[in-house]
């Protein structure tokens, strides 16, 4: 018999529009037996079926929503439906998916769930206990239906401590090379899935690179934050007279340095190691200028708590990079961190424009890339915000 769980009078209401998580403190009471990583029920106080989810009571998140439908099971078929529905999605919204987020969890409807694909290669990281169970069947999924020529878990994240999972990493079939060169709209890379951040490369910003061509053609660029060149390459393909990008790791730089050797792009993109924060504050005392500067910083945001710090990062940041940027020139900015909502992130720009006496104009806004949907009435699905502005 399935765990039913009944929530508290005035609990569930957002739940019931699509928000697709359970807190304990939402819950009265609950009926029956389960272990953790079960499939339960959800039922409003007048005992109406809101949900079926995934249940973990080592999380602040209780219960983790799979389907609003009573009668539809939690089996093969289900997962297969999913994945089936996210791969046709990309198909139809991008026109490269030779790289691409897969599957992004909540915004896929399987909640903890996320998978890139690199050619015909897959990573998956399992972030939560209940998808972690059914991990072997996506597994075969992806083989039998999609054609993966193999697949990498990339479960070395401290977010599974709060589920009470292992960090782990390895193959989930039979290994090969981690290595893969990939490309995006004609712009090569050398990633390696095994050791690289995150998955191995930074999807989300597929789009954004694209968007940075119009402005960087017969411009000298400077591309903060680097990591293993993917802006910098853009402006460089996109016929910028030079490009210099920065990055505190000296493995990324050399990693850049082959990505521009791959694409015969090393006579235009130099990358150089160094901490960007530092580097800001001495080239804008210096006096150095840029048609366009770029700053793609990692999140600076991780929690609530550091908030404060983030706005004095991202203030200082943008302050240098203002000062730097020629008149008539451009100011590409960004944040990674959920945190960071647009109108806190958008007045500490305008700030720092306004304490450089600098004039800006906005030419372009956008999010992450329409293979990392958002779910409007999950805003937790909505992290990236990515801004051009010329700067007067």
């Amino acid at each position: 018999m399935t765990c039913k769980f009944y929530l508290k009078k005035g609990m569930g209401r957002k739940s019931e529009n699509g928000y697709p998580w359970i807190y304990l403190n939402e819950v009265a009471s609950y009926d029956g037996e389960y272990q953790n990583g079960d499939i339960v029920e959800v039922y409003n106080f007048k005992n109406n079926f809101i949900a079926k989810g995934y249940i973990n009571n080592l999380s602040k998140i209780l219960i983790r929503l799979l389907t609003h439908d009573i009668n539809e099971n939690i089996d093969e078929s289900f997962f297969k439906k999913r994945l089936h529905q996210a791969w046709d999605y990309r198909k139809r919204m991008i026109s490269d998916t030779s790289c691409c987020r897969f599957m992004f969890g909540e915004s896929d409807f399987i909640p903890g769930l996320i998978i890139d694909k690199y050619e015909d290669y897959y990573v998956i990281q399992c972030l939560s206990l209940g998808i972690d169970k059914y991990k072997d069947i996506i597994v075969k999924i992806l083989i039998n239906d999609f054609n993966a020529n193999g697949i990498y878990e990339r479960n070395d994240i401290k977010i599974r401590k709060l589920e009470g999972l292992d960090q782990v990493k390895g193959f989930l079939t039979q290994p090969f090379d981690t290595k893969i060169q990939i490309s995006e709209y004609g712009i090569k890379y050398l990633i390696d899935i095994e050791n690289d951040q995150k998955t191995g490369f930074f999807l989300d910003h597929k789009e954004n690179r694209q968007a940075i061509h119009r402005i960087c053609k017969d411009s000298t660029v400077l591309d903060c934050f680097t990591h293993t060149g993917s802006f910098a390459l853009n402006a460089a393909a996109a016929g910028a007279k030079s490009v210099l990008g920065i990055d505190i790791s000296c493995q990324s730089i050399n990693d850049a340095r082959k990505n521009a050797e791959l694409n015969n792009l090393s006579h235009i993109a130099k990358f150089e190691c160094h901490n960007a924060f530092d580097a800001l504050h001495t080239w804008a005392k210096e006096g150095k200028k840029f048609d366009v500067v770029i700053l793609d910083p990692p999140s600076l945001a991780k929690s609530k708590s550091n908030i404060s710090s983030a706005v004095r990062g991202y203030k200082e940041i943008n302050l240098r990079g203002i000062k730097m940027v020629k008149s008539g020139g451009f100011l590409v900015t960004c944040s990674c961190a959920h945190y960071m909502d647009k109108s806190l992130f958008e007045s500490i720009v305008y700030d720092a424009a306004k304490d450089n006496k600098r004039l800006l104009r906005q030419v372009d806004f956008r999010t992450q890339s329409p293979d990392f949907p958002i779910l409007p009435n999950f805003n937790e699905s909505y992290y990236l915000k990515f801004y051009i502005f010329q700067v007067i």
